[in-house]
């Protein structure tokens, strides 16, 4: 190494300690800026970021001078997707349609098996997600902090650690003999008393978790299941929501069948999880209560299409799809909360974007769908003062498409840029430089 070359490695090495924060420094040219909050369209605007945050953002904000410079001026640019429907942990059910193909895996094969699909989720422009349960209880909560810990790449996560059901009720591990000894993780979340529900949730808090999740009905994708069934009781609902706000948790209550969804609601659940036979009494409950929806529309045509998928699923999947769509057309027109959510891997993680196309021909503006799974996501996990919009002082969560969703919202199914807390994940084509 010659002397000039080991000058310039001391001259580089001393400017990153004495100025650690220029490296850290990134400015973004916004060709079209989507204002989340107002649900307007601003254009050329600059987007300043320190440290993973924003720092500012307007028209006519100063480069600081040796800022990294991110050119796309020719792009549309909007906050980090959140989707708040996700099974992300459930690595190995992504390549077959039966929840008992964990049975022919390991734990660690499970968690293994999520790494792609982490990856997949992130690239697509979900910087955000609400896990909201998985068959091997507490996977969810290792993979979220691995990933808070950069240990592997994904989107961040809000884990729920696995389901709160009944004995033999939607989520829990059925369609085996009586006779098999499932493990611990498997039915670490059964209950069958308001009792037994504050100590699953007692023990869910405990491990961590971000929110509760309950099945407040039956289920299409759980074997001897009837969507229809009124599952947990009025009192045990409460149980759950009373308990969980106790340790500042949210409750997010599958229901499908209309009593079951009131009765979540009227329980104070945060959020009702698909609400396929939601009806006007429904809808107006939970304009009342606040409680948001997350109906999962895509996975209909998701479970028909799957050659995979076990025949009790596709015969509990009958018929249901019609009535599904015009239960959230009521919900949209009444002014209910909608969170974006798309229950994968049911459809393909690649595939999660489609959603907003389902969210738009039943009722919604594209710029309410995309309000959904940014401003909505963030003020039903409860994070609205860190994410959901480009706001001074919000982390840095943000992407980047070509064309404008606002008016077609397939763009978002082709993001090319996505950035989260700072750091660039994806950059397809887009020219950055030091100013």
């Amino acid at each position: 190494m010659t002397a000039r070359a080991r000058a310039l490695i001391t001259l580089v090495l001393f400017l990153a300690t004495a100025f650690p924060t220029l490296a850290q420094v990134t400015v973004i040219k916004a060709g079209k800026l989507i204002d989340t909050d107002r649900g307007t369209v601003a254009s050329n605007q600059i987007i300043l970021i320190r440290d993973g945050k924003i720092e500012d953002v307007g028209p006519s904000v100063s480069i600081p001078a040796g800022a990294r410079v991110i050119d796309l001026s020719k792009m549309t640019v909007l906050p980090g997707l959140i989707d708040n429907h996700t099974h992300l942990s459930d690595g190995v059910f992504e390549s077959d349609g039966d929840p008992r193909v964990v049975l022919y895996h390991t734990k660690s094969d499970d968690v293994l098996a999520a790494i792609p699909n982490l990856r997949t989720t992130l690239m697509s422009g979900f910087t955000t997600v609400r896990d909201v349960g998985t068959y091997r209880a507490l996977n969810d909560v290792g993979i979220r902090d691995a990933i808070a810990r950069g240990d592997i790449v994904g989107p961040r996560m809000y884990v729920a650690g696995g389901y709160i059901t009944i004995t033999g009720g939607a989520g829990s591990f059925s369609g085996v003999s009586p006779d098999v000894q499932l493990p611990w993780d498997m039915h670490y979340g059964e209950a069958n008393s308001p009792d037994e529900v504050r100590q699953k949730v007692r023990l869910f808090a405990a491990a961590g978790v971000n929110e509760i999740k309950i099945l407040s009905t039956g289920a299409v994708l759980t074997h001897g299941s009837n969507k229809q069934a009124q599952e947990f009781t009025p009192a045990e609902l409460a149980a759950a929501v009373d308990e969980a706000h106790s340790f500042g948790l949210k409750v997010a209550a599958h229901a499908h069948n209309a009593i079951g969804i009131k009765n979540a609601v009227r329980a104070g659940v945060a959020s009702i999880e698909h609400g396929t036979y939601l009806d006007d009494e429904a809808a107006r409950l939970m304009k009342e209560h606040g409680t948001s929806l997350s109906a999962t529309l895509e996975v209909h045509e998701c479970i028909a299409g799957n050659p995979a998928t076990p025949v009790d699923f596709q015969q509990h999947n009958d018929g249901i799809a019609d009535i599904h769509y015009a239960g959230f057309r009521r919900a949209v027109l009444a002014g209910v909360k909608i969170a974006f959510s798309t229950d994968v891997p049911v459809c393909p993680y690649k595939d999660a974007a489609k959603e907003f196309s389902y969210m738009v021909k039943y009722g919604m503006t594209p710029m309410q769908a995309i309000q959904a799974a940014t401003v909505g996501g963030a003020e039903l996990i409860g994070v609205l003062d860190k994410l959901g919009s480009i706001k001074k002082g919000k982390l840095a969560d943000i992407i980047a498409v070509s064309g404008d969703p606002t008016h077609d919202v397939k763009i978002l199914e082709n993001v090319e840029f996505v950035m989260k807390e700072g750091t660039v994940y994806k950059n397809t084509g887009v020219v950055t430089a030091v100013q």
